[in-house]
Formats: structure tokens, C-alpha cells, sequence
């Protein structure tokens, strides 16, 4: 039997030998036969054999031999059943070293703090083990400084002393305090195994010291244990967080043992790395997967904005019977926020209560801020309201999600609901608050809450709180009390605090301040496409065809490219994607047909093309193309094909919507009865029965328009009738 349990690690053939040794033989098993019986319960954490051999114990009466007793012990402590092994210890007749440490060994695997001090207190020799357990137990607990007492009060340590307390300090997030003592342990010639290395080089990943790590490589590789799986993987993630891929990448191509944490430590250095294509190639390599695997090629995909291919290595998941984790679940539902894919988020949602998933602040978050981005607020409000703690991030999700989507006094209220929960507000959430108050013009109350940032909460407004306010007081026409605030701030404004002011002189015609402020822009940032465009705009609206041709030249020979209008929408679980005045689609002539149909239809509501949205000097026909040709009208007249009503048409755009598309939305929604609903690079505008929830607020800061091949043609014909040298390839829109 002791061959069975020791040699061959087969605890269950042993078990079987003495039932065959009972039925078999004369013979009477001793005490020496019960402890190794004992034992391969223990191996089996099999409590309910255990209590079988403890009754035979009991019969046979052997339960006073203290070897007997410590065995039955530790079964019970191994099991788990903390209260039995408690009851043999308090009735044991005598107790030996091992009784004591055998208890104290239970306590500590169970993190029962409180019991393993009430045990260690009255042990009669606090024994080196002993004391050694405690320092696990207690960092564990997060009793750091305890921890520390009782290593100090150890008489004679040993490695394992020193491995506990740094491995306590590693798990405690001191880092520097557990590299610090793993350098006294070396120094005092203790001799180190592969636990604390682990623990060390740990403590070097999170500090993002790679030249102390390496150092500490070399240690191992001089006591011969850098074979160790666990200390290769350690040193795998080591490299790989600090950037050094290749080292990462040796260490895996040599490694002999190689296990699950191996493949998913490169998948991982590879994804932070950005060498997206090497993890993908190392994924589908794997000998075997596990759910750790999945979820981070899914949040890989996620973090470096590859959406569709996370979209759809999570359908991929599901084909394989794998059962998402929690970060799989919040990359995938990023990953449909961004793709504005509604239906596939709430298919999600779905499944996690579907499966009673416990639904975390970060999940949680996540899915309100998947619901909000997509212009469904009812659902969002019912994450928000079901979730049982809310952090911070939840409030600010609802607060800034309110904002985008119009409902200004729903966000003032939960932000007074959030301080009232006694949840402290952020730099995050003043900008949804002044957000809000910039949405809908609201200076008196923005100027309130800029002010109680430091007055109130003691949070000193960062750049983007006063290019905040340099919008809302812009949008209202307040510009020199914009450009004075500018002036004021007690850092360097950025360009969109500056953009912010250029977009309030476009709006109020303030053409003087706007050429200052745009020339300042295009020194500031000569790459920016929005600056130019809104530059040229101002010199366009003047009738400066000359200002407007010198700055696209500007552009062109800086290499400024326009960023294209794309809209995207989602139909049937499919997302389709339409960028301006292109006609690719599969359904082009259906949607040039519904084009058709809403320009009658318009007519008959009195709708007029705002040509002066154009700013080229083009005639008023290729004016009137090229805004019909704009990705979000391509978008809405597909959608009226595809979905069918009272389903609201949903619409999510890279650019800020112009005035002209504004009014046409207001128009359709009242036209053809239904509810549109348009996501722009700033905020949600609901069009519903000829009216939009921004409430016509929305002269807009940048004007992006959408520039298609006609008006590209336009340029080129300008350019060419003109003395200015430029490659027109670089004014491509």
C-alpha cells in the first residue's frame, strides 16, 4: 500500500489492496497500516472514505495512537471540515509537535486568520514551520505587518521564511519592498528556489525594471532552476510587458515543459506588444485552448480596434463550446460599440443572464456604456438599476451617456443622485457634466459646476474640462470671454481647447478672431485635416476662392488628407458601411430608387438643399449631388428599405453631422413616420416626428463635411484653372 501511495501515486489502488485485505486474509490491520490508508483519502480529498477508515479506526482502537490521530487530522483539514479536525485535536490525548502544526496547517489553508493566531499562541514551542505559516496566512489577509513581526521574531530562518515574506510583500502589491528583501536573502546566502525567483521577478514585471529581472534571471540560471515552468512563464510575461518580444519569444522556443500558461503568457506578450498577426498565428498553433486563451485574442482584437475579427473570434468561441469569462464578455461588447452592433450586444446581454453571470462593475459599465453608445437608454438604465454595486465608471457611463443622448436633466440628476449615494465624482465625470451644459447651451449652470471642481470636490480642472468650457461659452456666442479663459489657464492649451474657439468664430461669423485663430492652428498642428477644412470654410463663406485654394495647397503639401464620411448601420445583424457618394453596395439601385423617393417627398415638406454648406466655388447642381451624397443619407435610405418599421433606423457616423443632413433626418423621421436615430463623433441626435432631441442645438464646432467624388472633381478642376502647383492626389478627400 505504501508503494501504491508514494512510488506509484496510484492512492487508489491502495484503497482498493486493503479491501481485498480484508476479505482475504486472517490477518488484522495495525496502526502503522491506517496512517498510509489515512493518507491516500488525504490524496484523494475523499472525506467520506476517509470516515470510513476512521470508523474501522475507532472499532479497532487505534484511535488514541497519536500517529493515528494526526493522520485523521489532517484529512479532515485537507478536506476542508476544519470543525472534525478540530474535534481530534481538542480530544487527542496527547499532542506532539506535528498535532500542533498539523492544526495550524488547516487553519492556514482555510485563510482563517483568527484561528490560525488562536492555535500559533498556545502552541508550546513555535516552531520555525510554524512561524512560517503564519507569514503565509497572514499576506493572504493582506496583515502585511504582522507578517513582518513574525519573520523578525523567527530565531532561525530558512528559505522558505524568506520566500513566504517576499512572496507576502509581491501579493500585497509592495513590490519594492519585496525586491528590497529578496536582495537581503541573497546577500545573506540563503540559498533561493523557484517560488521566490517567481515572487522576485514578479515584483520587476510590475515595476517595469527589465534590467533587474535580467539580473535576476542570471541568478537562476547560476542555481540551475531556470527549467522551472513556472519561472519561464514568469520570465516570458517579464519581457514581453517591457517590450523585449524576442527575449520572450527565445525563452518559449527553448522551453522544455511548456504548459497551457506558457502559450498563453506569448499570446499575451505578443497582443501587448501589438505583433497582432504573431499572436494569431500562436493561437491557432495551440495544442490545446482553454478559456483564458479566447478571451485574450478577443480583447487583443478589442484593445488595438480590430472589432469585426473580435466579433467574430467570439462567435468562433461559441462554435467550440467555450464558455466566456468576464473579459471576453466586456471585449466583445466594446467591440459592438464600437461597431454599433445593437443586435449582437444584446444578444449578449442576453446570455449573461441567461447564464447568471454575475454582472461586476466593469461589466456592468461596459454594458451601459454599449447601450448609451447605441442610443438605447431604457436598457441602459436597466443595467444601471439592476446592478448591485456601482462604481465610479457606472455613474460616469450614465451621466456622460445621458448627455450624448440629449436627456440634459436626466444627467444634472444622476449626478446629483451620485453624490447623494456618497460615490465621489471624477475629472471623468465633470466632463459629462459640463457636457451636458455645452449639449444644450447651459452657461450660467456650466460656469457653476467649472467652479465647484475645486471649490467643492478639490479636483483641479485639467485641460480638457477648459476646452470644454471654451465650447459652451463659444457655442454662445461669449468669444472674447472664451479667448480670456484660454488665456488664463494655468497650463499650455491644446489644439481642441484652441479648435473649440476657431469652430465658435465660424458659428458667429467672427471672421477677424477666426482667421487668427485658425492660422495659429494650422503652425500648432499642420497635420490636422478639421483645422484646415474649418479655415477654409471661414474664407469660403467670405466668397475667398484665392484663401480657400492656398489652404488646400497647404494641405496638400503637408499631406493632409481629409478624413472620409463613413456611416455605419446595422440591419439584421449585419453592419454595412457607407462612405460619401459611394454606390458600391450590393443594393445600389434599390437605395439610388429610395433616394429618389425621399427627394419627392422632401419637395412636398418644403426642403431647400443648404448649398452653402458646400465650400468650394462648384455650381449649385454639383452642390446639390455632392450633399445627397452624404454617407448618413446613403445609410437612412437603406435603412428604409431593410428595416421594417416601428424598428428605429440606427445610424453611427466618424464625423459630426452637418446642417443640411440634420434637417433632412428631422424631415424623413416626419415624412415616413419613423424614429432615426444618428450617432455622430459627439453626440446622439433622436429624430422623431420632424423634431431632434439636441433640440436644433447644434451649430456644430467642426464643420466635416462630406466631400465626394463630385466636388473631388470640382477641386481638381479649380486647381487646374489656377497658378498653384500642388499634386492633386494629395487633396484627396
Amino acid at each position: 500500500m505504501r508503494s501504491y501511495l508514494e512510488r506509484q501515486n496510484s492512492p487508489h489502488h491502495a484503497l482498493y489492496l486493503y479491501r481485498l485485505f480484508l476479505v482475504s486474509c486472517n490477518a488484522f490491520p495495525d496502526n502503522y497500516t491506517y496512517p498510509i490508508l489515512l493518507r491516500c483519502c488525504a490524496a484523494r480529498s475523499s472525506e467520506f472514505e476517509g470516515r470510513e477508515i476512521h470508523c474501522h479506526v475507532a472499532k479497532l482502537g487505534f484511535d488514541l495512537d497519536v500517529y493515528v490521530r494526526n493522520t485523521l487530522m489532517n484529512l479532515y483539514a485537507v478536506c476542508g471540515n476544519m470543525v472534525s479536525a478540530r474535534r481530534m485535536f481538542d480530544e487527542s490525548p496527547v499532542l506532539d509537535s506535528v498535532s500542533w502544526n498539523t492544526i495550524l496547517g488547516g487553519y492556514v489553508q482555510m485563510g482563517d486568520v483568527k484561528g490560525a493566531e488562536f492555535v500559533y499562541s498556545r502552541m508550546p514551542e513555535q516552531s520555525t514551520i510554524a512561524s512560517n505559516s503564519m507569514i503565509v496566512v497572514f499576506g493572504r489577509a493582506g496583515c502585511v505587518a504582522r507578517a513582518r513581526q513574525v519573520f523578525d521574531e523567527i530565531q532561525r530562518k530558512d528559505m522558505v521564511s524568506w520566500s513566504a515574506l517576499v512572496s507576502c510583500y509581491a501579493q500585497n502589491d509592495m513590490y519594492e519592498e519585496a525586491l528590497v528583501l529578496f536582495v537581503d536573502m541573497n546577500a545573506s546566502g540563503i540559498m533561493v528556489d523557484e517560488v521566490v525567483v517567481v515572487s522576485a521577478i514578479s515584483a520587476c514585471t510590475h515595476l517595469s525594471i527589465v534590467k533587474a529581472g535580467m539580473t535576476i534571471h542570471a541568478l537562476a540560471v547560476k542555481t540551475g532552476i531556470e527549467t522551472y515552468v513556472s519561472l519561464q512563464n514568469a520570465l516570458i510575461h517579464l519581457y514581453s510587458s517591457c517590450g523585449r518580444i524576442v527575449d520572450a519569444q527565445k525563452l518559449f522556443n527553448d522551453g522544455f515543459l511548456l504548459d497551457q500558461i506558457s502559450w498563453n503568457s506569448m499570446i499575451s506578450g505578443y497582443l501587448r506588444c501589438g505583433s497582432i498577426e504573431d499572436a494569431k498565428t500562436l493561437f491557432y498553433f495551440m495544442p490545446e485552448k482553454d478559456v483564458v486563451s479566447w478571451s485574450a485574442m478577443i480583447s487583443g482584437y478589442a484593445q488595438h480596434e480590430r472589432f469585426s475579427e473580435a466579433v467574430d473570434l467570439f462567435h468562433e468561441m461559441q462554435l467550440h463550446g467555450i464558455r466566456p469569462d468576464v473579459t471576453a464578455l466586456v471585449s466583445v461588447i466594446s467591440a459592438c460599440t464600437h461597431l454599433a452592433a445593437l443586435d449582437l450586444g444584446k444578444w449578449v446581454h442576453a446570455y449573461i443572464s441567461k447564464n447568471k453571470i454575475q454582472v461586476n462593475i466593469i461589466l456592468g459599465t461596459t454594458l451601459i456604456d454599449m447601450y448609451m453608445k447605441c442610443g438605447c437608454v431604457e436598457n441602459a438604465l436597466e443595467v444601471f438599476y439592476a446592478m448591485e454595486q456601482k462604481g465610479v465608471s457606472t455613474w460616469n457611463a450614465l451621466i456622460l451617456g445621458s448627455a450624448m443622448n440629449g436627456l440634459i436633466e436626466k444627467s444634472l440628476n444622476m449626478f446629483a443622485d451620485m453624490k447623494t449615494s456618497g460615490t465621489l465624482p471624477n475629472e471623468i465625470t465633470f466632463m459629462g457634466v459640463l457636457g451636458a451644459c455645452r449639449h444644450m447651451g447651459l452657461v450660467d449652470e456650466g460656469r457653476h459646476y467649472f467652479s465647484s471642481m475645486t471649490l467643492e470636490h478639490k479636483i483641479e480642472p485639467n485641460v480638457k474640462h477648459y476646452g470644454c468650457m471654451v465650447d459652451l461659452l463659444g457655442r454662445a456666442g461669449l468669444l472674447e470671454e472664451a479667448e480670456e479663459l484660454i488665456e488664463s489657464m494655468p497650463m499650455a492649451p491644446d489644439v481642441a481647447t484652441w479648435g473649440a474657439l476657431l469652430g465658435a468664430c465660424r458659428k458667429h461669423q467672427n471672421n477677424e478672431m477666426g482667421e487668427r485663430v485658425g492660422r495659429k492652428l494650422i503652425h500648432l498642428q499642420p497635420d490636422h485635416d478639421g483645422f484646415h477644412v474649418l479655415l477654409s470654410n471661414i474664407y469660403a463663406s467670405k466668397g475667398n476662392w484665392g484663401d480657400v485654394l492656398e489652404i488646400r495647397g497647404i494641405m496638400a503639401q503637408h499631406g493632409v488628407v481629409k478624413t472620409p464620411g463613413c456611416s455605419m448601420i446595422e440591419a439584421n445583424g449585419i453592419v454595412h458601411e457607407f462612405l460619401a457618394g459611394d454606390m458600391t453596395h450590393p443594393q445600389k439601385n434599390d437605395i439610388e430608387h429610395m433616394l429618389d423617393v425621399v427627394a419627392e417627398k422632401l419637395k412636398i415638406e418644403g426642403y431647400a438643399p443648404t448649398t452653402s454648406e458646400v465650400s468650394l466655388d462648384i455650381d449649385e447642381e454639383e452642390k446639390e449631388s455632392a450633399l445627397f451624397r452624404h454617407s448618413e443619407k446613403l445609410a437612412v435610405a437603406f435603412g428604409l428599405i431593410i428595416i421594417a418599421p416601428p424598428t428605429p433606423i440606427r445610424i453611427m457616423k466618424n464625423l459630426r453631422i452637418c446642417n443640411d443632413c440634420h434637417i433632412v433626418m428631422k424631415l424623413i423621421s416626419k415624412a415616413f413616420d419613423r424614429e432615426i436615430v444618428v450617432r455622430d463623433r459627439h453626440r446622439f441626435h433622436h429624430f422623431k416626428h420632424g423634431s431632434c432631441s439636441c433640440m436644433d442645438f447644434c451649430e456644430f464646432k467642426f464643420q466635416e463635411y462630406e466631400e465626394n467624388q463630385y466636388v473631388m472633381i470640382s477641386i481638381m478642376r479649380v486647381l487646374a484653372a489656377s497658378d498653384i502647383s500642388v499634386d492633386v492626389a494629395g487633396v484627396c478627400i
